[in-house]
């Protein structure tokens, strides 16, 4: 996008990140945002704004580690900024997947691949989570295979893993709103 931040970059008129707020606000006690830049525009939405905690880029695994540790709640509920479509379901599949499993870690599945960064993680693997980054480890997926984790399939939500990285994805995914094409509940 430019290096412009992907949540302040609007769909339809609105900034990404509204989409993700309006949709987790009723699925969760409380919201928090992920943010290293912009901080004060994510402010105004009444969130508490966290940066990650280790300096530099390290990845969607460093904005989880920061959530846990700014969370005062057994779990974590993670989604990526540039994905204006969450389905209204996506805590209730993924806790009851979680517990169903007795997992650490409950992660969204399109029935292809994992979608990592639609998960609900144990606030107490922050240890685990902290020495994973200090050994320079960045994948996802490779943390996750070190704990239980369960996948929950989402391939009859396929909307929920578009994500918008360029302009001409914002023109479909505005398209795919005024068509009605996106599932909505």
């Amino acid at each position: 996008m430019g290096g412009h931040d992907k949540g302040l970059v609007e769909i339809a008129g609105r900034p990404m990140i509204e989409y993700v707020l309006d949709s987790l606000r009723p699925q969760v006690g409380a919201v928090m945002i992920n943010a290293n830049r912009n901080a004060g525009f994510y402010a105004r939405y009444g969130v508490p704004v966290i940066a990650d905690a280790l300096a530099g880029f390290h990845g969607p695994l460093a904005g989880m580690a920061s959530g846990m540790q700014a969370a005062d709640t057994t779990m974590i509920i993670t989604v990526p900024c540039d994905s204006p479509f969450v389905p209204v379901d996506l805590v209730q599949r993924l806790a009851n997947a979680k517990q169903h499993a007795n997992a650490k870690i409950a992660v969204a599945h399109n029935g292809e691949r994992m979608q990592p960064v639609f998960a609900l993680l144990d606030t107490e693997l922050l240890d685990s989570l902290q020495q994973f980054l200090a050994r320079g480890e960045r994948k996802i997926d490779r943390w996750f295979a070190e704990h239980h984790a369960t996948s929950v399939d989402f391939s009859d939500r396929p909307d929920t893993f578009i994500n918008v990285n360029t302009p001409d994805e914002v023109n479909r995914v505005e398209a795919m709103m005024r068509a009605g094409a996106v599932h909505e509940d």
